[in-house]
């Protein structure tokens, strides 16, 4: 019994028959940022329309020599902290016809395998999300792979990065609080090798320090909400009272404020928390967080323009830019 044949699939030359056009203008009507006429572009959509016309990815990236693929390298950790960030992020490539190629870690720091998956994906650059060792960054350069670090920095010249200036937004925080009279504080920091927790730590301690305030206490956590729960019966263990609680994050400042409750400390009446990033959770009713909330779309839009335009001109210099983040007073501490 004979079974009958599939319909063939409509070419790109059957689009440019059906609009008139040479098969040139079809390429360009799809490939985003090309100049062509809205008249042309129209006339060739509909007749692929017509005739179901979809095309080949694949095809595309041979004539080209594009994948069309930017790999995001991200920890568990970060993404947990970053949902806002990352959406905005492949909503920004997509407008650029880019896709975005997901490797996470459980650990911040990159592992040697995640390097050579991108490898084999013939990616058109990175951005990285995650820790990279200087090993790691220089491999980018040997693949002439455009790297951009998020958040990060690294003493290589030929890498790009964006960052939130987490020393002026800690100072923000620390000196209202000085204001307001605190003087008994602790610090939940961040995981250890992590750019953005060392920062913030040695941010706040060298303000506190300026201040002339005796040795802080200081407990590390994850980033999470169960490590900020931790992190602060460990603090008032140990310190027996506290006026003031910095948080690295948002998510352990919210966190410290559950376990300060438990305790029967009101806050902020008791204790004042304050955190860093401004993510969801830390606008909600039950914490209203004192933090910096991070200029997150500005941040997305800066690191994919500077991917890409590593990309057109590899022999681009390498820029570091710094965004100030909104102080978001809330209502977890007396400044």
């Amino acid at each position: 019994m004979s079974s009958k044949p599939s319909k063939r699939a409509a070419t790109c030359y059957d689009v440019a028959r059906r609009a008139g056009v040479s098969q040139s203008s079809v390429s360009r009507s799809f490939r985003p940022g090309c100049v062509i006429s809205p008249k042309m572009r129209d006339r060739v959509l509909s007749a692929a329309a017509e005739l179901g016309y979809h095309p080949n990815a694949l095809a595309q990236s041979l004539t080209t020599r594009r994948s069309n693929l930017v790999a995001i390298l991200i920890s568990t950790v970060t993404n947990r902290t970053y949902p806002e960030m990352l959406s905005a992020l492949t909503d920004r490539l997509s407008q650029h016809g880019m896709r975005a190629l997901l490797f996470t870690s459980e650990s911040n720091l990159v592992p040697a395998d995640a390097l050579e998956q991108i490898w084999r994906f013939k990616v058109d650059g990175a951005i990285a999300i995650a820790r990279l060792s200087d090993e790691q960054v220089l491999q980018f350069n040997d693949h002439g792979v455009p790297l951009v670090l998020y958040n990060r920095i690294s003493d290589i010249g030929t890498v790009g990065s964006v960052c939130c200036d987490s020393v002026r937004g800690e100072g923000l925080l620390v000196d209202g609080l000085l204001a307001a009279g605190h003087r008994r504080f602790g610090v939940i920091a961040g995981l250890e090798h992590s750019h953005v927790g060392d920062e913030r730590l040695r941010a706040t301690l060298d303000r506190l320090d300026a201040a002339g305030l005796p040795a802080i206490a200081v407990k590390r956590g994850g980033y999470d909400y169960a490590s900020g729960r931790e992190a602060f019966d460990a603090l008032l263990a140990e310190a027996g009272q506290l006026d003031a609680v910095v948080c690295a994050n948002d998510l352990m400042a919210i966190g410290a404020i559950d376990a300060a409750r438990e305790q029967g400390l009101n806050v902020p009446g008791d204790l004042s928390v304050v955190g860093f990033d401004g993510v969801g959770p830390a606008e909600w009713a039950s914490y209203r967080l004192s933090t910096i909330r991070q200029p997150v779309e500005r941040m997305v839009n800066s690191a994919v323009t500077m991917l890409l335009d590593r990309v057109e001109d590899p022999d681009q210099p390498a820029e570091r830019r710094l965004f100030m983040g909104e102080f978001i007073r809330g209502a977890s501490a007396r400044l």
